[in-house]
């Protein structure tokens, strides 16, 4: 418990310190803030385009489609909110020496490394996403109670952590190669299929990236269990996939930490 509150302490400080700097710098907040809720707002327009022209895509309405786009948009604003530019930096860090940082510091250093900045403007519209979703859960008359909201918050919980394993395991391969750019830009490649219904992937596709890369399964778990209710099998298999991708992040980082060569060296 006293480990867990020391995390804690070392991450308030670090959000206090990521917030102050963004007072400090109010222009570019607000235009992040504006740039990323136009490219949401381009998501859900595509929708109503679509729409116009079908009843259905793979079987799902336009709101249960609505649905699923803002529980898409909300695991990865609070993937960016919470990790993304920790985790970006992380790959120039490591090539440039500056990672020397992050091992003096006073804890894990996976943990340091990825949650050491905040960025309040991917948080500010994670509260546009749950509009998006309580907006289509409205639209399709649907009443979850305190047990559905809990599950559909582990659920979605559990996607951010599948995407920040994701996230890792692209940056990590720079610990042994001298740019992994091309790397990093595959993971926002397969983070585009999160906005789709896992009953669109066919054959091969739907083994792919349902159920080996769960980029699909990911956002359909949460919005399938507000929309049908609790499927054991679906979320059985989405805590299992959440636990083998996180421990196959931590695995691979510290193997990689093991080759790192500091700028001391």
């Amino acid at each position: 418990m006293g480990s867990l509150g020391h995390y804690a302490r070392i991450w308030l400080t670090s959000a206090r310190y990521s917030i102050v700097r963004t007072l400090m710098f109010r222009g570019d907040f607000f235009v992040w803030t504006l740039v990323e809720l136009f490219w949401m707002t381009v998501n859900l327009l595509m929708i109503s385009v679509i729409y116009r022209h079908t009843d259905t895509v793979a079987g799902w309405s336009k709101y249960e489609m609505m649905l699923l786009v803002g529980t898409s948009l909300l695991i990865q604003r609070f993937l960016m909110g919470f990790f993304w530019s920790s985790i970006f930096e992380m790959g120039r860090n490591i090539r440039s020496g500056n990672f020397d940082f992050f091992l003096a510091q006073p804890g894990n250093v996976m943990f340091m490394a990825t949650t050491r900045k905040l960025d309040p403007d991917g948080l500010i519209n994670s509260f546009v996403a749950m509009g998006v979703v309580a907006y289509s859960a409205r639209q399709l008359g649907l009443h979850p109670g305190a047990a559905d909201l809990a599950l559909y918050a582990l659920l979605v919980a559990c996607g951010v952590i599948i995407h920040y394993s994701m996230l890792v395991l692209c940056i990590a391969p720079a610990f042994w190669i001298t740019s992994a750019q091309g790397i990093e830009g595959s993971y926002f490649t397969f983070s585009e299929f999160s906005r789709l219904p896992r009953q669109a992937f066919k054959g091969l596709a739907n083994v792919a990236f349902v159920w080996i890369l769960p980029v699909v399964l990911v956002s359909n778990a949460p919005a399938s269990t507000l929309l049908h209710g609790f499927d054991v099998r679906l979320i059985g298999w989405l805590l299992a996939v959440t636990a083998f991708w996180f421990t196959l992040a931590i695995v691979v980082f510290h193997r990689g930490l093991r080759r790192y060569t500091s700028a001391s060296s």
